[in-house]
Order: C-alpha cells, then sequence, then structure tokens
C-alpha cells in the first residue's frame, strides 16, 4: 500500500497527499495462538453455559463442525448435556451424526469416540444413530 501519495498536476508542481487510511497493520498470523487445551476448554465452558438455548446450541455445533478437525469426546459431552438440558434429543442425534461425517475415510475414530461417550451416552438416555438403526440410509 502507498503511504505517500504524489500527484503531478501541471509540469512545475507536484501535489503531495498523505494517505493514513492505507497503512492500516495487518496482522493475520500474529496473534496468539490458542493451544488444544485452551480449544477444548473454551468450547466445554461454551456449552456448560446454563442459560445456552437452542439456537446457541446449534450455532456453537455449527461452527465447531465447521472447524477441520473432529471435536474431542469432552467437547461433546458438554454439547449432548447442553441438548438433554434443552430436551433436545435430534440435535443430540445429529451431533453424533455429524461426528461420524467428520471422521471421514478414518473409520478408527468414530467407534473411539463412542467408546468415550459411551457412559455420558448411557447416563441422558441418548441412543446412537445405530441403535436408532438410521445408519443405513
Amino acid at each position: 500500500m502507498f503511504s505517500h501519495v504524489l500527484l503531478k498536476v501541471s509540469s512545475d508542481r507536484l501535489w503531495s497527499f498523505s494517505s493514513t487510511a492505507s497503512v492500516a497493520a495487518r496482522s493475520y498470523s500474529h496473534g496468539k495462538q490458542e493451544t488444544d487445551e485452551e480449544f477444548d476448554a473454551r468450547w466445554v465452558t461454551y456449552f456448560n453455559k446454563p442459560d445456552i438455548d437452542a439456537w446457541e446450541l446449534r450455532k456453537g455445533m455449527n461452527t465447531l463442525i465447521g472447524y477441520d478437525l473432529v471435536p474431542e469426546p469432552k467437547i461433546l459431552e458438554a454439547a449432548l448435556r447442553a441438548c438433554r438440558r434443552l430436551n433436545d434429543l435430534a440435535s443430540a442425534i445429529r451431533i453424533l451424526e455429524a461426528v461420524k461425517d467428520k471422521s471421514g475415510p478414518h473409520k478408527e475414530i468414530y467407534p473411539y469416540v463412542l467408546q468415550e461417550l459411551r457412559p455420558t451416552l448411557s447416563e441422558l438416555g441418548i441412543p446412537t444413530p445405530e441403535e436408532l438403526g438410521i445408519d443405513k440410509a
């Protein structure tokens, strides 16, 4: 960007204009990097909010699933507990479906996540898509 612009108006004069707006600093990668533990803690805290509503739950899951990762079981546990507080079984099932989809070709991830979430799923009475038979479609 140009911080100083010169205009030639006539052959004997130069006009000078200073542009302060064009010198805005760009700091794409100079910020503090969030560690994996901080990332997990941020999302667990988000889903553990006692006053979370259905829109916030869906917005949070949509954002989380948009990242290039499969969420950790502790984040998913917090999200499933939020679903239970909201009495929203459909969102809980959708979360499990999204995790299966995000696992992609790595077939070992989804069974691991289910294994880690099994006590929580049993406690909350949330069936898996496989138990409901909706994984065949």
